[in-house]
Formats: C-alpha cells, structure tokens, sequence
C-alpha cells in the first residue's frame, strides 16, 4: 500500500447472484422463474497462494532484499508472474511507464471469452518497499489475484463477463501504475469495465477484516461471503484513496476490495471478534525490512484469498438486472431473540410509475443460527403483508433467498418494509441486507 495517498458458499452465492433459485412460494407469492446455477466458486489452495509468495520472497533476496520499483527484483517478479499466466491460456500485455527516471512495467492479463462490453477486473500491486520484500505488502494481494486468475483456468471458466487481471507497478510511488494504465484507456474501454476489484494486503499478521464500501453491489458481494464463514466485517478507512482503486474510481468506475489492515491499531473490540491482539498495528512490519514470510497470518491469506475467488465467480457470472428499478438497503438489523418483537428494514421507493408489477423480486440475505424460528414478510406501504418465508428450512442458518412477489395492487412508491420475527428462543442474528426490484 501507498504511503503517499466450500464454506457454506452455496447459501451466499444464490443471494448475489439474484433469482438462481427459489423456495416453493406462500400463497401470497408467484411461482419463481428457474434459473440455471453459476459455477460454484473454488476454495483457493492456502498451499499455492503461500508458493507464489515464496517465489517472491526468493526473488527478492536475489536482487538485494526488494522488489521495488526500477530494481531487478520487481522486473523479476512480474516476469514470474507473466510466465504463470501465458502457461495457463491467458493473453498477457506488459505495458511499460517511466517513472523517477526508471521504467515501469504494468501487467494485465485477459481470460478468453466473456462479454467485452462488460469486463470484470481484479488488481494488486506487485512492488514492495526498498526497505524489505514486501510479503505482505503486496505479495499477499498479488500472490492471491494470481492463484484465483490460475483456478480460472483450471477450471475452464466461461463467465458471463470478461474477466481481466492486473497487477501494478510503482504504486509505492503513488499509485503510478494503474494511474498510467486508467489515463490511457480510451474512454470507450473505462466504459467497458463494470467493476474493479483490488486487493492490497490480505494476510496481515494480526489481520482484521475490512470491505472497501465504494460500491453497494461489490461491498455486498464480499459482505456476503463473509457472512456464510459468520466472520463480521468493518467498513475498510485506513487504506481509503492510498492503493490502486483510486484511478478507477476516479474515472467513474465501480470499485470495491479487501484489506487486513496496515499501521493503523488493532482496537480491544475488533481483538474480542477477530482475535489477534489489540493494541499493537495489525502490521507491526508495514514498510518495513521484517515483511517477509514470516509476516504473513495463513488464516486471513486463506480466507481473503477464497473471498477473491469468490467475487470473480458471483460478479463475473452476474445476469443483467430485471427491466425495472432496485432499491436496497445494506444496513445491519439486529434481529432480537423471542420472545421480542419484530423488527423491520424499510426501504424508501421513488421514481417508480404507477403499481409495482406481478413479478416483483425481493432479495434477502439474514445471517442467523436457526432459520426455521424465522418469519419474514414484506410490508407495502399501505401496509399489507406478503409472507415471504414462514419457519421453514430447519435448523439450517441463515436465509439467503430471492422471492417473486404479485404486488401488483400496490403502489411501488412509498416506504416498503422487510419484516423479521424471531419466534423461538435460543437463536441470534441480523438482517444483512434486502433489496426490492420493480
């Protein structure tokens, strides 16, 4: 990072990628649409993302202790990375900068087939410091953006999206890399790409867990991931505007990533949920000559690079959203144990004409212990009620589903309400996240 600026996965993949199935529907429902399911996303080998890192550590003590920007370390490091990609079926394109009087050397690597309207992009920078060889910063990010790129190809992948990879030179110099590879994209191609997805130290030693809240869809994505590990997250600050999404951002483009933390302090309330040890830098070696192999937590590096995988497959296999408006709401709602009262997310809809139609979709992703205690219904804002889900599904957790509505008699326009009762003691969870598609 810059200075200067199966895992109960097939739950959560069904809600980001909306309307892949769908429980028998209460009578106040119309009878769900089948959808063929995505490809389900792969568990990244620990053992492969810790190989490329050692390759990395290794090239860098071979070219004096770094893999900094206009050092051999770094040329060797992304030709490594270059030589893994063109074995593996990818088109690669060393793109190439100057910068402090040395030149740089972007890499980007596109996966055959996919839509090219819609390109799917996941990113890391690969220099490090001249101080040290940068495991974690950013060997871990770059390391995972390249296994989860390799199982890819493995597994044959045919995405709806076109998939494309980079990784970036010079970002310790402030963000030089994927400055140069944004401000020299035609208009024409920035509008191709839907979403870029960065990854910028994901294995901190005494990691937290936190989601860059840029975009809704891509922050949700990961939110969900993480809810089916049942690991909470925090919204990412400390890193904000200093790595590589920043160009992307800044020209419009939809961006979103991951981040075990840097120099900032592990407090005693994020110690009490992640573990670790508060009051000490979730990278104490930040910057510095100790980022090496040992620098790395395996648990994070492994958990954040399935959460890649994760994002590649669920974004890449996205299906276009229904004709029609959406509105989400993303904010937590503690669902009280019973006996307490429900409780209720609301959803304020505006711009829409006239009544919602037959085919109304609600999309609802609650993490809890027992979803078979769980009532949950939509409430119109004349206030009738369609049961959505009525204590069903056993003593499997969580409720991570999209429903068809016939609201047809109501107007779309107003404040729309997902209501949550819990009503069986011994059970804890919260609402994640509902959305509602005109």
């Amino acid at each position: 990072m810059s200075l200067s600026v199966s895992r109960r996965l097939a739950a959560v993949t069904a809600f980001a990628v909306a309307g892949l199935f769908a429980s028998t529907a209460p009578a106040a429902l119309a009878a769900p649409t089948a959808v063929a399911a995505a490809p389900t996303p792969p568990d990244i080998p620990l053992a492969n993302v810790k190989a490329h890192l050692s390759q990395l550590s290794t090239i860098a003590a071979n070219n004096g202790g770094n893999r900094a920007h206009g050092r051999a370390g770094y040329k060797a490091s992304i030709d490594y990375v270059k030589g893994k990609l063109d074995a593996a079926g990818f088109t690669t394109t060393l793109q190439t900068f100057t910068s402090s009087g040395a030149t740089g050397y972007n890499l980007i690597a596109d996966w055959p087939g996919g839509d090219p309207n819609s390109v799917l992009m996941a990113g890391s920078h690969l220099d490090s410091v001249t101080s040290g060889a940068g495991m974690n910063d950013n060997g871990s990010g770059s390391a995972a953006v390249l296994e989860t790129a390799l199982a890819v190809s493995r597994a044959g992948l045919q995405p709806t999206k076109h998939l494309r990879f980079g990784w970036w030179g010079a970002e310790e110099l402030g963000l030089i890399g994927s400055k140069y590879y944004v401000n020299n994209l035609p208009a024409a191609e920035k509008a191709k790409i839907s979403g870029y997805l960065n990854f910028d130290m994901i294995g901190s030693p005494n990691p937290g867990y936190f989601v860059y809240d840029d975009d809704p869809t891509i922050e949700q994505t990961f939110k969900n991931y993480y809810a089916g590990l049942g690991i909470p997250t925090e919204i990412e600050t400390e890193g904000d505007g200093r790595s590589d999404h920043a160009p992307f951002k800044s020209a419009g483009i939809p961006v979103g990533g991951l981040f075990s933390g840097a120099d900032y302090t592990k407090t005693a309330a994020q110690a009490q949920k992640w573990g670790g040890t508060s009051g000490q830098a979730f990278d104490r070696c930040y910057h510095s000559s100790c980022d090496s192999l040992t620098n790395i937590n395996d648990t994070a590096l492994d958990r954040n690079s399935d959460a890649v995988a994760y994002a590649i497959w669920t974004l890449g296999a996205a299906t276009p959203v229904p004709p029609g408006q959406s509105f989400e709401n993303t904010t937590d709602v503690n669902i009280p144990d019973s006996p307490a009262a429900a409780v209720s997310s609301p959803i304020t809809v505006s711009g829409v004409t006239g009544n919602a139609p037959a085919t109304t979709k609600v999309d609802v992703n609650i993490v809890h212990t027992y979803r078979g205690d769980l009532v949950v219904d939509l409430l119109a804002p004349d206030g009738t009620v369609y049961n959505l889900h009525n204590r069903s599904g056993g003593s499997a957790d969580n409720l991570v589903q999209t429903y068809t509505v016939n609201a047809s008699s109501e107007v779309a326009n107003g404040v729309w309400k997902l209501r949550v009762k819990d009503s069986a003691a011994q059970d804890v969870g919260y609402i994640n996240s509902w959305k509602i598609t005109f």
